[in-house]
């Protein structure tokens, strides 16, 4: 696919999705999103792409917000609308993904960046990253998914705080508040999450999917997420991984897994 305000590569199993509007700081306008949506589609359609690393152009923004001019003459109907269709387009699409999502924050990732980065996975950001949700000091509310994710990562009140006074952590806070798995030099960042890549290439995509099925469960409102798990426990015995998995086992030697 060509993409005006993306990029997507493919090499060797990693899929990298590069928000590049470098001029806005890679803020997420309408086209973006669903450009964004498009390209995480077609990455979890390919059988050849194990893991999704998600990252912005520049070494200024991962994503530095929203693009405010394309709803602030908004009324509450277009406002609501605006979230629930963002919402199911790309943030709850990228967290409910079979492929694994790394997002690779570099620099800014505010509002919408933030909560882009918060539907991943989990996120491993560079030293100069600075995160926050920055929405109460103009005059709305995190709209997609940040009052949700950012307390399930950083605990209740630390959300409040963080949304109540729209201010910015840096990596090493957001490290110390459970928000980002680990905290790399910028010039390391890609290669430290395509390293990270490579370990969770090693094991079964069919299992992982089931893994990030499982997990998610347990966040989403009057699911059991213990019998998401049986369940899908139950599903990795049906597959060619888990007989060439738990064979490789037996026979003392590595796992060659077929893949998705």
């Amino acid at each position: 696919m060509n993409y005006e305000n993306i990029l997507s590569e493919h090499h060797n199993g990693i899929t990298t999705i590069t928000i590049n509007r470098p001029k806005k700081l890679n803020a997420l306008n309408k086209d973006t999103i669903q450009e964004l949506h498009d390209a995480f589609e077609e990455a979890d359609n390919d059988k050849d792409a194990k893991v999704i690393i998600v990252t912005g152009s520049g070494d200024k923004a991962f994503v530095a917000g929203a693009d405010i001019s394309e709803f602030a003459d908004f009324s509450v109907e277009e406002g609501g609308k605006l979230a629930a269709q963002g919402q199911a387009l790309l943030f709850d699409f990228v967290e409910n993904l079979s492929t694994p999502v790394i997002a690779a924050v570099n620099g800014f990732a505010l509002g919408g960046g933030l909560e882009l980065a918060m539907a991943c996975h989990f996120r491993v950001a560079s030293t100069n990253a600075k995160m926050g949700l920055p929405e109460t000091s103009l005059g709305v509310i995190p709209g997609y998914g940040g009052t949700q994710r950012l307390p399930q990562l950083v605990g209740k009140g630390r959300a409040m705080e963080m949304v109540m006074t729209a201010g910015m952590i840096d990596a090493t806070q957001a490290s110390h508040y459970g928000l980002v798995n680990h905290v790399t030099e910028p010039q390391e960042l890609l290669s430290f999450c395509e390293k990270i890549a490579g370990k969770i290439m090693r094991n079964s995509s069919v299992a992982i999917a089931e893994a990030i099925r499982a997990i998610n469960a347990n966040y989403k409102d009057g699911v059991n997420g213990f019998e998401v798990e049986i369940e899908a426990f139950g599903n990795c015995f049906g597959t060619e991984d888990f007989t060439e998995g738990t064979t490789a086992f037996l026979e003392k030697r590595k796992a060659d897994f077929p893949g998705k």
